[in-house]
């Protein structure tokens, strides 16, 4: 157990019993079910710290959530390695390419928020196509060691490790987390920082079959009764990582 995750384990008791039941499972590398915010995206995600993930998982999140999976990534260390957003990237492109200034995101485009945290897409380079299920754990599995090994202090270079474009999705956190932005990104760094585990997490949104729109949060919370997943909504955690951050 690392220190951050003891430290975490020590205070655990003022964490309400909901948080309490994320963090132990996330330290156990299981799965939770994720909400962010009424009147913002309103949807539910798979969550799970990206050191934990199986190919079963990744097989889990695409039949049974049907959302984009994606990686989301500690500010500090995206920094560090180098990892841009991918609107920032789409606008340097335009001196190539210049359709893309009428196509990148800018302000007003979201409906939900100011801007989207996406980064680059990749796969491990020791994957041979990037998309089957192994291929995707180990490429989010080694997303999650970089982050570690960068947050320690190692020196590490993305690039010899990563090639792009690939197929899994990276999300660059805010700064703030859930204090400048409420999106899945922030809201599971910002649980895996309460919980004290490496601050890489797999997001996937929960889609309904029969009406390919988000699943309904009621529906997502029966799913997670059914399964046995921590529900989290987005409030909950924001009061978690604020008992947080008084705590450092």
């Amino acid at each position: 157990m690392s220190d951050n995750m003891s430290s975490s384990a020590d205070s655990i008791e003022n964490y309400s019993k909901n948080i309490q039941k994320a963090i132990k499972a996330l330290q156990r590398g299981e799965m939770i079910l994720l909400f962010d915010l009424e009147g913002r995206e309103a949807e539910t995600d798979f969550t799970i710290a990206a050191n934990a993930v199986t190919p079963e998982d990744v097989r889990w999140m695409r039949k049974d959530a049907g959302g984009l999976i994606c990686v989301a990534l500690d500010s500090d260390a995206s920094e560090e390695l180098g990892l841009p957003f991918m609107a920032d990237v789409m606008r340097e492109a335009n001196q190539c390419s210049t359709a893309l200034h009428k196509i990148v995101e800018k302000g007003g485009d979201l409906k939900y928020d100011s801007r989207s945290s996406f980064s680059i897409w990749v796969n491990h380079r020791d994957t041979r196509t990037g998309i089957p299920d192994n291929d995707r754990a180990l490429t989010i599995n080694k997303l999650g060691e970089i982050v570690e090994k960068t947050l320690k202090g190692d020196e590490v270079h993305f690039g010899t490790e990563f090639r792009t474009p690939g197929h899994v999705a990276t999300l660059r956190a805010a700064k703030g987390l859930v204090h400048e932005r409420m999106g899945q990104t922030e809201l599971s760094i910002a649980l895996a920082k309460i919980a004290g585990i490496t601050p890489a997490m797999v997001v996937c949104e929960m889609l309904d079959d029969e009406t390919g729109r988000a699943l309904e949060k009621d529906d997502a919370i029966n799913y997670g009764k059914d399964n046995d997943l921590v529900f989290v909504e987005g409030e909950e955690v924001v009061e978690a990582y604020d008992i947080w951050l008084k705590s450092q």
